[in-house]
């Protein structure tokens, strides 16, 4: 026993290596990242684990109880001999990583190929196998993570469990008992460890990949900080020969072109002969990116020639879309695929993302300085920059501490914006979209002060779509967190509530900050007035647009008590249906 627990313990450095490997792999890496597989990727995950197994039992020792002998691979098992192997560490990860469905698959395959392999036990272990998959899917959560004793636990279960139906099935028994005498102990420890090893390098794959996602959301957010002050006016072909040239300094492609929908506006890097501003867009590759408007990798004619015989290179084509619609396109030149990694293409992805809203920012600042209403001009004013300067600074330290929540601050503010950009063009939205956007900011808020403020929803779905002013809700909780909340280290408390009132639509939000005084309970809402504290302009414009709209039974009420808390409420009327 002793012997085979060192020869296993020696061959699973093979196994280890090999896992390695296989982790390295674009595909692998792509697996282990992914929250939810669709039916492809199921299949995949069947059969590259399924494969693990099927090499896990090869790599194990043909074990002969009548003579004691143990032959160093199991390629051959003849009906007196049964082996000692690895199979269970890949279908009980396929199962931890996968769920059920995966885990069962990949147990089929080896299984089915242990049965047919031979030996007295091939029937035993090979529903041990299947069952193992469906044992450890079990007990795994997709997307939990998984504890190093917990993988253990799990595959040594999955272990002693093909033990006890070894002495179930197989036969002889009185070989059945020896065999179980000499390498359930080796092979219930060897794999409880294998198991634990490759989720030791499933863990470290995961976090360089979050580290990548880091540093290239840290890259992103400079690039476009820098190109910012050039798309404020718009694409046009200054503003774009400007952000190509950023784009060329920081990618290092050895080319960068943007296009509208029908022209090149700008070219910089190999080819600017060939590629002048104003020029139609000929390639086909160019106009179905335009149409299709989602991030590819096509082959073009090398740009440096206009013969047909040109050979090929490999460009990125990332579309830029105003409100939705795609406008162009940034196209980002390599000599071949081989030099464009999947994190540059991230990358690229979520700079086309960025500048996007910078486009939809500018679109939002012409359609402002042309507004004619005084009201939508206070409201869209009133928008605290220090929010998402604060925002900004705070996705920059979790960039370092959290790489996780870094991303999902930095989507919720990139929603928040397009919606704070969308809202500046209509003058009523749906209730359902303002509460969206309102989550949006909120999510924001409570990831920055996760430890002072929670926030509670009563919210009535079957009147989501009626309709309400735009930016209506967002500054009141804004107000409650800047000013009723600013000086609660801990247990500050907000809740939103959206009732059904029969012909009407009652909203209020309440906070249990430190609340108002009398005196200026009275002129909160129905004037600007300076003070140390603030000026009242948000619920001043809030309150005006209300009643501009709805009429004066819909302006805002407000209830205070100091160190108690405030409730801003008021009503809107339903459409008429």
């Amino acid at each position: 026993m002793i012997e085979l627990l060192f020869l296993m313990v020696e061959r699973l450095g093979i196994i280890v290596m090999l896992a390695f490997l296989l982790t390295r792999l674009p595909f692998f890496r792509n697996l282990i990242s992914l929250r939810q597989l669709n039916r492809k990727q199921e299949w995949t995950a069947i059969l590259f684990f399924g494969v693990f197994g099927i090499i896990g039992t090869y790599s194990g020792f043909v074990f002969n109880v009548d003579t004691f002998t143990v032959e160093r691979w199991g390629f051959l098992v003849t009906p007196d001999e049964a082996v000692a192997n690895f199979r269970v560490i890949g279908v009980a990860i396929a199962g931890l990583l996968g769920g059920y469905r995966v885990g069962i698959g990949a147990g089929l395959i080896a299984g089915i190929h242990r049965l047919l392999l031979g030996g007295y036990t091939a029937l035993s272990c090979g529903i041990a196998t299947i069952l193992t998959g469906f044992f450890t899917g079990y007990f795994s959560k997709k997307g939990e993570n998984i504890s190093y004793s917990k993988a253990f636990l799990l595959t040594a279960c999955a272990e002693a469990l093909q033990m006890l139906l070894i002495l179930l099935l197989s036969r002889p028994l009185d070989k059945a008992i020896l065999l179980v005498e000499n390498i359930a102990i080796p092979m219930i420890l060897a794999n409880g460890v294998g198991a634990v090893l490759f989720m030791i390098i499933i863990k470290s794959v995961i976090n360089s990949e979050e580290k990548l996602g880091a540093s290239q959301a840290q890259h992103a957010l400079k690039i476009a900080d820098k190109t910012l002050v050039h798309l404020r006016n718009g694409l046009n072909e200054t503003s774009a020969e400007n952000v190509c040239e950023i784009l060329y300094r920081k990618m290092n492609p050895f080319a960068v072109s943007i296009t509208d929908d029908t022209k090149i506006l700008a070219h910089i890097g190999a080819g600017s002969d060939h590629h002048k501003k104003g020029a139609p867009i000929q390639t086909q590759a160019t106009k179905n990116a335009i149409q299709n408007g989602e991030v590819v990798i096509a082959s073009e004619k090398d740009i440096r020639c206009i013969n047909e015989n040109c050979p090929l290179h490999a460009v990125i084509l990332a579309p830029l879309k105003l409100h939705g619609k795609n406008i162009g396109i940034i196209k980002f030149y390599y000599h071949s695929e081989k030099e464009i990694r999947l994190s540059t293409k991230e990358l690229v992805t979520g700079l086309s993302i960025l500048l996007s809203n910078q486009l939809e920012t500018a679109e939002a600042n012409r359609a402002l300085a042309l507004a004619k209403e005084a009201e939508i001009n206070a409201l869209q004013a009133q928008i605290n920059p220090h929010f998402l300067f604060n925002t900004l600074n705070t996705i920059s330290s979790l960039i370092r501490i959290n790489p996780k929540n870094a991303r999902k601050l930095l989507l919720s503010l990139s929603q928040f914006l397009r919606h704070n950009v969308s809202s500046t063009i209509g003058t009523e939205t749906t209730i359902e979209q303002e509460l969206s956007h309102v989550k949006t900011y909120l999510n924001i808020e409570e990831m920055r002060f996760s430890h002072r403020l929670k926030i509670a929803y009563d919210v009535d779905h079957d009147i989501l779509h009626e309709k309400i002013s735009p930016l209506t809700l967002q500054p009141i909780l804004e107000n409650s967190i800047k000013h009723g909340l600013r000086n609660k280290n801990r247990g500050g408390y907000i809740k939103l509530k959206i009732k059904d009132r029969g012909d009407y639509v009652f909203v209020s939000v309440a906070d249990n900050g430190e609340g108002m005084s009398n005196e200026r309970l009275k002129i909160v809402g129905t004037k600007v007035v300076s003070s140390n504290s603030g000026t009242g302009m948000a619920l001043y414009n809030v309150n005006r647009r209300l009643t501009i709209m709805f009429g004066n039974a819909s302006e805002l009420h407000i209830k205070s008590k100091k160190q108690e808390g405030t409730e801003v409420s008021f009503t809107v009327p339903k459409k008429v249906k």
